[in-house]
């Protein structure tokens, strides 16, 4: 519940961003540039081109959250797809896919992320093409390992002992039972995407300025991190409130599972 009150909290920051600020977040005033927090009714301060910090915080969570929530929906689609297919038939199909799974994972997620939006170019497209071209290995082993434990169970044995179609079996009754793992990853997995996003961002691979995001208020405030803290400090903690709480949420749904 924690997770879930501070994670709606956020989301609702993002989605009621015109009535927190009246600022433009893309708009520079480079005569109030540098503002601290709290000087000329900017809450949060303004960057080094005047714009107003808490602003480009609100609607830059817009993107990031969209992006990171967006990403993982393919990434789990497919993944699981394949996890079930792979579990259920085994033989040379399960071999192809375990092959290529052990392929995607010889390299770390974010190194692979990053090198496939170096080449394919910045912007949303890209991270959503990179990220489902890695993201999907994940939720095929784990959707995999859990078809292996229950097509042996009762009820998939009488399923298919009863004639019904394959995809029914695999759809209508292996599925809703071995899906939650990966609903549970899922959350963890927003945290890992935001990472990369922002980690993108801040190596200029994000999305595309002016539009703001959190990894580029936090790569623009680098420079300026010993006497302007706030400019990449607020956006770094706001990427720690929202892994915190989808980790929050990630936990209440595995207990509530085990018990």
């Amino acid at each position: 519940m924690a997770g879930l009150v501070l994670f709606a909290l956020i989301v609702l920051c993002a989605l009621c961003a015109p009535l927190l600020t009246s600022y433009d977040p893309i708009q520079q005033n480079l005569n109030d540039a540098f503002l601290a927090p709290g000087a000329k009714n900017h809450l949060l301060g303004t960057d080094s081109l005047g714009r107003d910090v808490l602003s480009r915080l609100l609607y830059g969570a817009r993107v990031d959250l969209r992006v990171g929530v967006l990403a993982v929906i393919s990434p789990f689609v497919i993944g699981s797809l394949l996890g079930l297919i792979s579990g259920w038939f085994g033989g040379w199909i399960d071999a192809v896919i375990g092959r290529i799974v052990d392929m995607v994972i010889a390299f770390p997620f974010l190194v692979l992320v990053i090198a496939l939006v170096f080449a394919m170019g910045p912007g949303t497209t890209s991270i959503y093409t990179a990220i489902t071209l890695v993201g999907w290995v994940a939720y095929c082993r784990i959707v995999r390992g859990q078809v292996l434990i229950a097509k042996e169970q009762e009820y998939a044995m009488a399923a298919r002992a009863s004639g019904l179609p394959t995809w029914r079996i695999l759809l209508r009754h292996l599925l809703p039972n071995v899906v939650l793992q990966a609903i549970v990853f899922s959350m963890s997995d927003i945290v890992l995407t935001l990472l990369a996003i922002v980690t993108l961002g801040f190596l200029g691979l994000g999305v595309p300025p002016p539009t703001p995001d959190w990894g580029t208020m936090i790569q623009e405030g680098q420079q300026f991190i010993l006497d302007k803290w706030y400019m990449s400090t607020i956006p770094g903690l706001a990427v720690v409130l929202t892994g915190l709480a989808l980790a929050l949420i990630a936990d209440g749904i595995v207990e509530k599972a085990n018990k």
